[in-house]
């Protein structure tokens, strides 16, 4: 059976800033970089986040402590109208459109833009309210897991399941929500964990500089890709500096795209290219000088060089001890009959 493609999904995010234009020259890029899909957050602030609630540190670094986490999200959010503009400029332009709702009117909002998918951001994992509207949609989800232990993922998965949704319509990801993650923290082998949650896709959303880390995950058997990347990683925003720009992003598809073919379908044979080359660089059985016909083969007057194609070394023993059927030049391949090779 063939193997499917690994999924590779464009985070867009909230790097587009509130802007609208700016969102659709993200959906573009993202489609130029040769992703499948570019993913947006969908939000109403005020429902995600109270007023009390603190930034996270990676967001004072890159925002500064002036505003709240809310007034934050205020400014960079599209209003909910927005979402299905840019589904329709995602099917006009030939890529996925995808949005992670972080409430429940968000997620209202995006039911009627028939997503493929549905995605569970990291921090939704423990609300039951949310988890259980998002499984009474049946649609196949994709769920984060930053700064959960593989307990919370089961709770969660078996959540999403308890009104019928199949556990093969769950993909999980494997996530550190750090931004960026620190290489020490990332841990890929995470994901052979999340195997035994779900009987879906397993797969790794990345916070970490660069793009070395996600093409592992794939080397590692992850399925689907998340990463976030921006129009330019100077702009204001808590998102942008571990994010990819546009360049990288189609660098890291390239590079997907380079090991999902290198890792090949698991068989130990020749392939196509390197065939030519087995009697080039293998060897035979050739004369080591001169021999009349009759004469004994021995270790003396028989050995091994190149080129391949004529009797396999892995034949010496059966030459051994038998008589020359004709003459032999030096470095001219030794040959015996068939008959005389079944008999030994």
């Amino acid at each position: 059976m063939e193997k499917k493609k690994v999924i590779i999904i464009a985070e867009a995010g909230v790097n587009h800033n509130g802007d609208m234009e700016m969102a659709r020259e993200m959906v573009r890029a993202a489609r130029k970089a040769g992703a499948d899909y570019v993913k947006f957050q969908t939000a109403v602030p005020e429902l995600v986040i109270s007023s009390i609630a603190p930034k996270a540190a990676y967001q004072e670094e890159t925002t500064g402590s002036g505003e709240s986490q809310l007034d934050m999200c205020r400014r960079i959010h599209l209003p909910l109208t927005a979402y299905a503009e840019l589904a329709e400029l995602c099917r006009r332009e030939g890529i996925g459109f995808m949005s992670t709702p972080f409430d429940l009117v968000s997620i209202d909002a995006l039911e009627p833009l028939d997503m493929d998918w549905w995605k569970i951001p990291s921090g939704e994992i423990t609300n039951l309210p949310y988890l259980r509207r998002i499984a009474s949609l049946r649609r196949p989800i994709i769920m984060s897991t930053g700064m959960s232990t593989l307990a919370e993922v089961k709770t969660a998965v078996d959540i999403l399941t308890a009104d019928g949704l199949s556990r093969d319509h769950i993909a999980l990801l494997h996530c550190n929500t750090q931004y960026p993650t620190p290489m020490a923290d990332v841990n890929l082998r995470a994901m052979d964990s999340l195997r035994r949650v779900t009987d879906g896709p397993v797969g790794y959303s990345d916070h970490t500089v660069g793009i070395e880390v996600p093409v592992a995950a794939v080397a590692m058997g992850a399925e689907i890709i998340e990463k976030h990347f921006t129009l330019d990683k100077n702009l204001p925003g808590p998102d942008h500096r571990a994010s990819l720009d546009t360049d990288e992003l189609a660098a890291m598809v390239k590079a997907i795209r380079n090991i999902e073919l290198a890792m090949g379908s698991g068989v130990k044979t020749p392939s196509p290219s390197e065939t030519p080359n087995i009697d080039i660089a293998r060897k035979s059985i050739v004369a080591a000088r001169d021999i009349k016909e009759g004469e004994l083969f021995t270790p003396d007057n028989i050995t091994v060089k190149r080129p391949g194609g004529g009797l396999s070394p892995m034949l010496w023993d059966s030459v051994i001890g038998r008589r020359a059927e004709r003459d032999f030049i030096y470095d001219s391949l030794i040959t015996i009959s068939d008959n005389d090779t079944q008999e030994r």
